[in-house]
């Protein structure tokens, strides 16, 4: 059972016999996890890593006498990929995030479907384009017969997560980890921790940075600031990340399991179903059953973001779109990908920005826009082996000789 004390390797076990010294260590590992993805370069973390014993000691108090606090939260707006409300939590609780995260994240998430996608591992977007792909071709008979796609999404998410429902969702997640254990000091803490990170109000005392009229171009529904008492958590939180799926796993059951649609995926709130043309009629009656079914988790489905269609046309998901016969990438994706390299040429982003998007556009038929995109920036591309590229600035446009991008995964012939 993956808990508090799991990351505790068997030869510290000895040295850390009580709780209170193997939650000290625990808390140490979480501080290192904590400080990876970019997060040293932060004045936050740095002012706690000056002190990093005497901080960790005083957050091991605090969790341990219960009287650990969430701290203030700073909040901005951001406009890439889409418009959006991003709250950062102090490192002080990001150290706590961790510690949680990797004392249920196990149980969970063995508890969740294989098709669901986010904020788990060996799994992800790239994952997700890849599953709707399968499920389009087992339905369609390796497209030799009509598969059918019908694609939904939760209208304002995060926003619309009730705190209370989602607390007793997470408990019933412990008690069910703790089976005969709930009256243990790890038990007790975990409950404890989970109560004051889910209930915590996020925009109490919370501060806001950079341009403040983007609130202004900000719809309602994607802002905590507009949302009613005890509704909503944060976007950016490694928990937030965690109980999007603890919640949002109810709904994968019922269309699994109640419904009995087996060809079926979620990334957090954007979800699909693929049926066969004799199971179309009953899919859209049970549309109906899939509201219903949210209205009792508080949540609503988005009234301008639905679609069924033949997937013979092309089904938008996750950045891409899947084709009967092969994946390109989506609009989103295109645009973003323009906007990122003029962006690297003018020195206003990292040239470590040109692998992260080629890692990404390597596993759909990305030729065309790789082409445009290089061509654009006045860099050659070139392919030495299947996916392996090498990026080269020149003076004049590259030939188109140049090109050569093969073994593409998608590309059937």
């Amino acid at each position: 059972m993956q808990t508090i004390l799991s990351k505790i390797k068997p030869y510290d076990k000895a040295n850390y016999r009580d709780f209170k010294s193997q939650l000290e260590l625990a808390l140490y590992y979480a501080y290192l996890e904590a400080r990876k993805g970019g997060k040293r370069k932060t004045h936050d973390e740095h002012d706690f890593e000056i002190k990093d014993y005497e901080n960790l000691k005083n957050l091991q108090n605090d969790i341990l006498n219960h009287t650990y606090h969430p701290s203030r939260s700073t909040a901005h707006i951001i406009t890439s990929p889409v418009i959006r409300e991003i709250f950062a939590a102090p490192f002080r609780d990001r150290v706590v995030h961790h510690l949680i995260f990797s004392s249920v994240y196990d149980w969970w998430d063995k508890r969740f479907i294989y098709d669901s996608y986010s904020c788990r591992n060996d799994k992800g977007t790239l994952f997700g384009i890849k599953r709707l792909d399968h499920h389009i071709r087992t339905v369609s008979h390796n497209y030799a017969r009509p598969a059918y796609v019908l694609k939904l999404d939760i209208e304002g998410y995060f926003m619309s997560l009730p705190r209370h429902e989602l607390y007793k969702r997470a408990i019933w997640g412990l008690d069910r980890q703790f089976k005969n254990q709930t009256h243990t000091k790890e038990y007790q803490t975990l409950k404890f921790l989970w109560h004051q990170t889910i209930m915590d109000d996020p925009i109490k005392g919370a501060k806001k940075k950079g341009d403040l009229t983007l609130w202004d171009k900000l719809p309602k529904s994607k802002s905590l600031f507009s949302q009613p008492p005890g509704k909503g958590i944060v976007i950016g939180n490694l928990t937030s990340q965690l109980l999007s799926n603890i919640y949002l796993d109810q709904l994968d059951r019922f269309i699994v399991y109640g419904l009995g649609y087996k060809h079926y995926g979620r990334y957090v709130d954007d979800f699909y179903i693929v049926v066969s043309e004799d199971e179309l009629p009953q899919l859209k009656r049970d549309i109906c059953a899939i509201e219903e079914y949210l209205k009792l988790l508080s949540l609503t489905l988005h009234p301008k973001k639905r679609l069924l269609r033949n997937s013979k046309y092309g089904i938008p998901f996750l950045g891409a779109t899947i084709y009967n016969n092969h994946i390109l990438p989506g609009r989103r994706l295109t645009n973003n990908m323009r906007t990122a390299f003029k962006e690297v040429v003018s020195g206003q982003r990292d040239i470590e920005t040109v692998p992260s998007y080629m890692g990404h556009l390597k596993y759909i038929n990305s030729y065309k826009l790789l082409k445009e995109v290089f061509e654009a920036t006045g860099w050659s591309y070139y392919d030495d082996d299947a996916f392996r590229t090498t990026a080269q600035k020149t003076k004049k446009p590259p030939k188109a000789a140049d090109f050569t991008l093969q073994g593409a995964e998608y590309t059937r012939t």
